[in-house]
């Protein structure tokens, strides 16, 4: 599976932006979908996650209520929706697939490249 993040850049606090996340490769459809990130000097962190089917979502504690996750099957992507930014939500965000169709789970078996999201105070 082939992961391609996009939609990072800069937004001021409150602000909002969309990542999206096309996938390729095996059967998308068969892995749950998800995001993880990481800040400088920082541990790598859940974000978000959702299963094969869209069915079910995971969030993280510190993003939860502002961000949303979705995927489009039809389309093999899956976005993040992030409203309500804040500086400490400025990080690396990585796009993954898992074989465990229900949750993504500590150790996915695919990462995409980083997409940069900065939020400015």
């Amino acid at each position: 599976v082939q992961l391609q993040a996009s939609g990072g850049g800069l937004v001021q606090a409150g602000g909002s932006l969309r990542l999206s996340c096309a996938a390729s490769g095996r059967t998308v459809t068969m892995y749950a979908l998800g995001w993880y990130r990481q800040a400088p000097g920082k541990e790598r962190e859940f974000v978000a996650s959702i299963s094969s089917n869209g069915g079910m979502t995971h969030y993280g504690p510190s993003v939860k209520g502002r961000f949303t996750i979705s995927r489009d099957n039809a389309k093999n992507t899956v976005y993040l929706q992030m409203n309500s930014l804040k500086p400490e939500d400025t990080a690396v965000y990585y796009c993954v697939a898992d074989s465990a169709r229900g949750v993504v789970t500590t150790s996915p078996d695919y990462w995409g490249k980083g997409t940069q999201v900065t939020v400015s105070s």
